[in-house]
């Protein structure tokens, strides 16, 4: 599983939230390499996804280092090259989507990294028909299904061409006829991946091999 290069390494990661007593994070170890796509399950609360938020550096861990891609991430400033290069999918769409139209919010990311309007337009309406959404540019965000935000939020995180993706339970919301369309976006994509979900079989048919997480651990990796 890691014949390629090292992408992103955690070596004893501590993590507790304020207030409360036993970590979500206890010196965990875990590797992603190129090409890899891992699922990640495991019960509600056991730090799954406190872990893709320390990786984007969201939040600081108290103990153990980050490197990503091949650099040691520790300060607020070591992250941003970083959040261009791995797009992250939040568990809740409504987190990730705050402009007044779908074609707002997918462009968002392009304009961001500098592309003119024109260049982020087509970026947007690409990912758009990526996710099977074309004729959904001037819909407006809040109106939309759990499922129809679902594939906007993926196209926010599509139009910025990470990397590496980081999708917290993907299928959240999405009928089943949405669920198989999620699975055949995710097969076609050449990035690396690490899902999050409580579904093992679309984990078994996205993903290449699965670690279980316990306790702040990764038992598997």
């Amino acid at each position: 599983m890691h014949s390629n290069a090292v992408l992103i390494k955690l070596e004893g990661l501590c993590f507790t939230y304020p207030g409360r007593t036993s970590p979500s994070l206890d010196h965990l170890d875990f590797t992603l390499c190129a090409g890899d796509r891992i699922g990640l399950t495991g019960h509600n609360g056991c730090g799954k996804t406190t872990l893709f938020h320390l990786i984007m550096g969201l939040v600081k861990p108290s103990a153990g280092t980050l490197r990503i891609f091949n650099e040691k991430r520790i300060r607020e400033k070591d992250f941003v090259p970083v959040r261009k290069k791995i797009g992250l999918l939040f568990q809740d769409s409504d987190d990730q989507l705050f402009c007044p139209t779908v074609l707002d919010d997918v462009a968002f990311g392009p304009l961001n990294m500098g592309k003119s309007y024109g260049e982020a337009r087509d970026i947007a309406m690409a990912a758009l028909r990526d996710v099977g959404l074309k004729d959904f540019d001037q819909r407006i965000t809040h109106k939309l299904s759990g499922g129809e935000k679902r594939l906007v939020a993926l196209a926010t995180v599509l139009s910025m061409d990470p990397q590496i993706l980081l999708l917290d339970e993907p299928t959240t919301g999405l009928d089943p006829e949405t669920r198989e369309r999620l699975m055949t976006i995710l097969n076609r994509l050449d990035k690396s991946m690490i899902l999050i979900s409580h579904d093992h079989d679309f984990l078994s048919r996205v993903t290449h091999d699965l670690c279980i997480m316990d306790k702040g651990k990764i038992l598997i990796n």
